[in-house]
């Protein structure tokens, strides 16, 4: 956690900055010009499609080293490893509960508005080659491939590959095993501590490079599938990014205010982080600027360290509301009524497989591929109706899924008594003159 000085530090050197040399407004910049790119010059921006790639696979680089770090430093300064268990507990708690609680929301708001309704569409029509990739990926989201998928083949593997979980589970093991060494091990404990500073210096300089990635990543989204195919399932976009903004605003509002924070203020503080996200389509690519901007607002580095990579995994608000959403949608689409009891069966299988994709790449999709694979009720073929606007439904997953994890940093960091209120408060109240960490 930074001390006071240096965040009145950072919010003095902003105030030094020219609005067009904040981070967020420079993304902002790139994401109205990639939009403009791809719809007036379609074969152009989808030509862009390298530049998001890019951006994204410099961020993927840093992502294990960041996680790492963070983890280990913050496990092996903890004297009572039983604290350990009791933040891990703790998160896991908040995560099931609001998760399902996501997961009931889109199920209540598809019944109510019923998107799908009256489209009348024939399930022999549709074509289920478009899908089948999916299926065949969601294979890796049961509950035995994620518990294969959370163990490396090495120690080191994690760091070579990338997936999150496995960089989480060596961490874990390595801070411990660091905590009951003790003394004898406070000289590797200090190296890492100190390997830290260039390696989030790192973080600093590749984050200039946002700006390019949300150009490119836009103007491919864009000029790919055109603006025009969001207007033919208008209405079940528009659903869920409503459905999004009241759980956010409403549910995570009402969390944060019983925990003594603002949820607008919060928002407002990783509004970097937001606008990264939406150029990108990709949660990840704010990972590491998110957790130093956590330890910012006061919460303990070992609480930022456990909740923000798991919550990348087990707390996808945003992901869960879309599942239940989308499923209902194709039964709608198709003509399929289903039951109450067969909408609560639906409920319990998205559970467990929103829990068993996590790791996997292009997790929503894939997700709603391995619920619907074990409810035969809807067909899974029916996911092709809305192939085409998922790319602009993940970008509101995304911001959804980074506010909630936001969310759960400050709320189990308060709940075991590793919340600077001060800090906290002086943070969010501060939003207007914060530093840009990219």
């Amino acid at each position: 956690m930074l001390p006071p000085s240096s965040l009145e530090q950072s919010i003095q050197t902003v105030k030094k900055k020219k609005f067009y040399q904040v981070l967020y407004f420079q993304v902002i910049v790139a994401i109205v010009v990639g939009i403009l790119l791809g719809h007036f010059f379609p074969n152009t921006g989808e030509a862009m499609k390298p530049l998001g790639d890019a951006f994204i696979k410099i961020v993927k680089m840093i992502i294990a080293p960041v996680i790492f770090l963070t983890v280990v430093t913050g496990i092996a300064g903890m004297s009572d490893m039983k604290k350990v268990g009791r933040v891990a507990g703790k998160a896991f708690i908040y995560f099931i509960t609001f998760s399902t609680l996501a997961l009931i929301v889109g199920m209540i708001v598809a019944n109510v508005v019923q998107p799908g309704a009256g489209m009348n569409i024939d399930p022999a029509t549709l074509n289920p080659k478009k899908v089948s990739d999916y299926v065949i990926k969601a294979k890796e989201s049961s509950v035995v491939g994620f518990l294969m998928n959370i163990i490396p083949e090495t120690v080191v593997s994690p760091l070579n590959n990338g997936n999150i979980l496995q960089v989480l589970f060596v961490s874990i093991l390595f801070g411990i095993s660091l905590a009951m060494v003790g003394e004898k091990a406070r000289t590797i404990t200090d190296f890492l501590q100190d390997l830290s500073a260039p390696v989030f210096k790192m973080v600093s300089i590749l984050m200039n490079l946002a700006p390019i990635g949300a150009f490119g990543a836009m103007s491919f989204t864009i000029g790919k599938y055109g603006i025009q195919s969001v207007s033919k399932l208008f209405l079940l976009v528009g659903t869920f990014y409503l459905t999004s903004v009241l759980f956010v605003l409403i549910v995570l509002g009402a969390v944060a205010r019983y925990n003594g924070f603002s949820i607008i203020k919060l928002v407002k503080y990783i509004k970097d982080e937001l606008w990264l996200v939406l150029g990108t389509s990709s949660s990840e690519a704010a990972l590491p600027t998110l957790m130093q901007k956590m330890e910012r607002a006061g919460c303990e580095k070992s609480v930022v360290g456990l909740v923000i990579p798991t919550g990348y995994s087990f707390n996808l608000d945003g992901t869960n509301i879309y599942m239940t959403m989308a499923a209902l949608f194709i039964a709608q689409a198709v003509g399929i009524q289903l039951e109450l009891h067969q909408q609560i069966s639906l409920l319990l299988v998205a559970m467990l497989s929103s829990k068993g994709a996590a790791g996997v790449t292009g997790a929503g999709f894939i997700t709603l591929a391995a619920t619907l694979s074990v409810v035969p009720s809807v067909p899974v073929e029916g996911m092709a109706l809305i192939l085409g606007v998922d790319r602009f439904m993940s970008e509101c997953r995304a911001l959804t899924n980074l506010v909630g994890n936001a969310c759960a940093t400050v709320v189990v960091a308060r709940w075991e008594n590793a919340l600077d209120k001060e800090q906290l408060t002086a943070s969010l109240n501060q939003t207007h003159s914060q530093k840009s960490i990219g």
